[in-house]
């Protein structure tokens, strides 16, 4: 059956174990040093800007409104995790992206699977820099595109009550596009192709980029988010996508 949910958190919790596998690690480490990179810098930047604001708009500390700090701080944190949230993983599969790409094909490979073309190496990781950052570029449009209309929509009453639930549904739909798109470039697969595949898996897809989403959300498991997703849409690929046609 190729639209199953179940099987779509399934794809992502296989994964998740696939990348501790002796044979993977080496192409795990450099998108988590990245992952790890870009969530620890994120979190500094914040944290400092925020400290110059309230050293800039807030009394010093002998001031009865020196209490402020204390509210804001908590407010703070949460914005930041948000923050936090919505753009790292952006950014990271930017920097990321070439990386990626090796990381599903030595996956494809460990499962037994076959690629167009022998193994890629670091070398050709430096020659898919420019076109990968533009597949991620391309991407981004693709989500501001439909992010932003869908924004608007918590500011409308009435129909602000779905938009929380169409935000769900759309990062997860996203995200299962995002990492789809590292085993189907393998195979030269364009953009409106892949597309049209994960549609074709819909309830699945949505279900992997769900389940992502959660993942993301857990302390520590949320560093090995990605490299377990880009594995764990290999194995969607290779057991559901690659048979469908476009």
């Amino acid at each position: 059956m190729v639209n199953n949910p179940l099987s779509g958190a399934g794809y992502l919790l296989r994964g998740l174990s696939l990348i501790s596998k002796p044979g993977l690690r080496p192409f795990v480490l450099i998108p988590l040093l990245v992952n790890i990179l870009v969530f620890s810098l994120l979190i500094w930047f914040g944290i400092d800007q925020f400290e110059l604001l309230m050293e800039r708009f807030l009394p010093a500390e002998d001031s009865w409104l020196f209490w402020l700090r204390w509210l804001l701080w908590p407010l703070f944190a949460i914005a930041l995790v948000l923050v936090v949230f919505y753009t790292f993983t952006v950014i990271a599969n930017l920097i990321a992206a070439p990386f990626n790409g090796l990381l599903a094909e030595k996956v494809e490979r460990f499962i037994g699977g076959e690629l167009p073309q022998e193994p890629a190496g670091i070398g050709q990781v430096m020659k898919d820099i420019l076109p990968s950052i533009a597949s991620e570029l391309r991407k981004m449009g693709y989500f501001l595109l439909r992010a932003i209309p869908l924004l608007i929509l918590f500011l409308i009453p009435v129909i602000n009550i779905a938009a929380p639930f169409l935000w769900i549904a759309f990062t997860s739909w996203f995200l299962a596009l995002e990492y789809g798109d590292y085993p189907m470039a393998n195979h030269g697969l364009r953009f409106k192709q892949q597309h049209r595949r994960l549609k074709q898996a819909r309830f699945t897809s949505l279900a992997f980029g769900g389940s992502l989403t959660l993942l993301m959300m857990v302390p520590i498991l949320n560093f090995v988010a990605m490299p377990a997703a880009v594995a764990g849409a290999t194995l969607l690929w290779s057991e559901r996508l690659k048979q469908l046609s476009d």
